[in-house]
Formats: structure tokens, sequence, C-alpha cells
């Protein structure tokens, strides 16, 4: 391929090249059909496959156990905002709990709002949201109806490196991007859900994993597109699904399971991650967003000692074939995100040209 980038986007995200590829390959002809995929209806047999096979995979790449579902749903991650109060809020004292640690944090809290009560449980705003503290569990109110939290804070770049447990108050977890960067025990969580945009596939339709008996108690007001015993009964079906998205989840889960499953994406990621940090942590030029102790293996972040440096840097970068390192405007500065799909040439690379950067302009 002609003109192909490292891009560091935060999302929509790059894809591999083989699934690209692939896609290009059977756009127009998708297995001899004689169709593309985008023109399959989703009620045949042949998108049944695709939409049974992904789910195995990834159940197979999780190891999910069995008393979870695997649900396919509309809107990305932002619309189970509403979805997660929606379904469990029916559990004791209708309220949510939340542990913000960002911009995300924040808006599920503010969605959550309109269809019960919520407490926040922690707000690390105090600390710029550059790290995540611990957080004293017993301070939780166990007649909560689920405590929700945000693997991964993009914008930030910081992550949680191990989760609370929250005993019998089920843990909602947004793991958009991070999802399948690194082993997770998914018994901890009552819901787990992921847009699919990062490491996942294509905009605008969200994987959301949910506890068998979390299902079937949704407020009455709940949306049928938003109602997981709906979507569960249908197979994730009860409307026209996204069939290109779901196609492309399973070329991108095929390949994360050729690459040797999660376990060697994550070993990528600390990799990827380690050749930037180091350089940050080298440098009296680059200043780190995240605090040393909480950072993403996902999103690196970080600012310049004068503001105006910025532009110069993106400038170059593009023109060396590093795309999209600007950084969430409510952060500024420049980001660099390494989901999967970066190889860890793209990432040794970013690290020559930030030492070069900084020697030329230090």
């Amino acid at each position: 391929m002609t003109n192909r980038v490292y891009n560091f986007s935060a999302g929509p995200a790059m894809l591999p090249t083989p699934v690209m590829q692939k896609i290009q390959d059977e756009f127009l002809d998708y297995q001899g059909l004689g169709a593309s995929i985008v023109e399959v209806s989703h009620r045949l047999p042949i998108f049944r496959e695709i939409l049974d096979s992904t789910e195995s995979l990834f159940r197979e790449l999780t190891n999910l156990p069995k008393n979870y579902r695997v649900l396919f749903m509309h809107g990305g991650a932002q619309m189970q905002f509403s979805a997660v109060p929606l379904n469990l809020m029916y559990r004791k004292k209708h309220k949510g709990s939340y542990f913000i640690t960002g911009r995300w944090g924040i808006l599920a809290e503010k969605e959550a709002q309109r269809y019960g009560s919520t407490e926040v449980l922690m707000d690390t705003k105090e600390y710029d949201y550059r790290q995540i503290p611990e957080f004293d569990i017993s301070k939780l109110d166990q007649e909560s109806s689920y405590a929700h939290l945000t693997t991964n804070n993009t914008l930030y770049g910081t992550r949680w490196h191990s989760f609370p447990d929250t005993g019998s108050v089920p843990l909602a977890a947004d793991a958009t991007s991070d999802i399948l960067s690194r082993e997770m025990d998914y018994s901890q969580f009552g819901v787990v859900y992921a847009g699919f945009q990062k490491n996942l596939g294509t905009s605008g339709t969200a994987i959301v994993i949910v506890r068998d008996d979390l299902l079937g108690n949704a407020l009455p007001e709940t949306p049928k597109l938003l109602d997981y015993a709906i979507f569960d009964e249908h197979h994730s079906i009860p409307n026209t699904i996204n069939v290109f998205a779901v196609y492309v989840m399973r070329l991108m889960l095929e390949w994360v399971k050729e690459q040797g499953g999660v376990q060697e994406m994550e070993n990528l990621a600390e990799k990827k991650s380690a050749l930037l940090y180091d350089v940050l942590d080298r440098s009296d030029f680059y200043k780190a967003v995240a605090h040393p102790k909480h950072r993403s293996t996902m999103n690196v972040t970080f600012h310049f000692p004068q503001e105006e440096l910025l532009q110069k840097f993106l400038t170059e970068s593009d023109n060396e074939g590093l795309f999209g390192l600007m950084g969430h405007a409510m952060v500024g500065g420049a980001r660099a995100s390494i989901y999967n799909a970066m190889p860890l040439e793209g990432v040794a690379e970013l690290a020559l040209f930030m030492q070069e950067f900084e020697r030329k302009n230090g």
C-alpha cells in the first residue's frame, strides 16, 4: 500500500493493514456471493454466521464466563451512559455510584441523573485527572444499584491498573479504549462495554458484556433499543444491526488471535508505551501528563515547554508520516494513541522523532 501513515489518532483509530486489505479484497464480492457485505441482509444465514463467530471469538480471547451475555448495540459507548442506569437502576436504592477519573466519567454520571439518583465516589479533578488514588471501598453504599468506572482515560493517559472489589454492587466499566489490550477478569464486573472504534473496528457500535442475572429488569421508560434483555432475546438483532461493523470486528478478533491473543497484545502494549515513556522520563523538554504510577499503555500524553512548539511538532510529525498526534482540546499538548493495531515500528519511529525534535528545539 502507498501513502499509509502511522496513525496515532485516538479514535476512530488505525486498523491493522492485513484487516484493511481483507476488507478491500472482499468488499465488492463477499465470499463469492456477488454482493458486498454492506449489501447483505442482517437476517440472512450468511450474516448470522458472522455474528455467531464474532461472539465465539470474543469469548475465546477473553475467557468470558458462561454466565455473561454478549450484545452488539447501536450508538457506541456514550449510548451506554444511558443504557447502564436504565437497565440497572431497578436495584435497591435506584442509585448509581461513579468513580470519575476524567471526561467520560463526568458525562456518564451526568446522563445517569436523568433516571435516578447518583453519587460521586471519587473525582480526581483535584489531581487534574493525572492520577487515580486508592479508594476506601468501605465508603461504597452496598445498597447502590451499581458502581461505574472508566478503565482507561484517553484524554489524560491514565488507567486503572487494578479494579475495586465492589462486593454485591455490580461494577460497570467503560472499557472502550483498552479492551483486548490487557487480560481482564470479567467475573469482577456486572457490565463491561466498549465502542468498537479503538481496538475492535469501526465507530458507531458497542459491545456490551452483561452478567445474565442483571437482565430483565429495565426501568419502565427504557427504550426498546436500550434494553439489554431485548437485545439478548433477539440475538442483538431487534432491528437492523450495523452489519459492516460486526464484520470488521470479526476480522479484528481473528487478527488478535493470529498475533498470539490478548496476552501478546498486553506484552506489546507494554513495550510500545515503554519506548515513549522512556523518552519522556529522560527529557527536560517534554512534560508527561499522567503520573508515572497511573499511566496508560494505550494513550501517551505530554506537553511542551512553550505552547507554540506544539504546532511545529504536529506539522513536522505529519511530514514524517506520524499522523494524528494532537492532544484533546481539554488537555492540550500531544497524545500518541497506540492501540493494538499500532505496530512497534511505528512507536519506535515516533520515539526517534521526539528525541530529534527535542535536540533541535530544546
